[in-house]
C-alpha cells in the first residue's frame, strides 16, 4: 500500500546535488509513459536539476509525495541532516523531520499534514 508522508518539502534537484555526498538512485524515478515504434513503454524519467523532489520527514529523498515509493535517495547521514537543516533550512521545522529509523520512517497513517514548495 502506498504511504504518503506526514511532512515533506519540495525543492528543485539541483539544491540537493550541491550536497557533496549526493549518490543518485535515478532508476528509482517515475516512469513515464512514451511512443516507441508504435508502442507505449514505460521508463524512468530522466531527472534534470530542475526537476522537483521531496525531501521526506526521515530525510530520504522521494521522486513523488509518497515516502515509500521512488526512492532517490536514502543514503541518511548526519552529515545529511546537517545539510538538511543547514542549507535547505529544515531547522525551522525540527518537530516535523525524524532521524531515519529501522522502519524507514513509514507512518501508519495516510494523511499529511502538509507539503510546502521551496525556491
Amino acid at each position: 500500500m502506498t504511504i504518503l508522508g506526514k511532512h515533506c518539502k519540495a525543492f528543485p534537484l539541483s539544491r540537493l546535488r550541491q550536497f557533496p555526498g549526493w549518490t543518485e538512485k535515478s532508476e528509482n524515478a517515475r516512469t513515464i509513459k512514451r511512443e516507441r515504434d508504435g508502442e507505449i513503454v514505460e521508463e524512468p524519467r530522466q531527472l534534470s536539476d530542475a526537476d522537483y523532489v521531496y525531501v521526506q520527514r526521515n530525510f530520504t529523498v522521494t521522486d513523488g509525495i509518497f515516502i515509500d515509493e521512488n526512492i532517490i535517495f536514502s543514503d541518511v547521514t548526519a552529515e545529511w541532516i546537517d545539510y538538511c537543516r543547514a542549507v535547505l533550512g529544515l531547522e525551522n521545522h525540527g518537530r516535523d523531520y525524524e532521524q531515519h529509523s529501522e522502519n524507514n520512517g513509514r507512518e501508519e497513517s495516510s494523511l499529511v499534514s502538509k507539503t510546502d514548495v521551496l525556491k
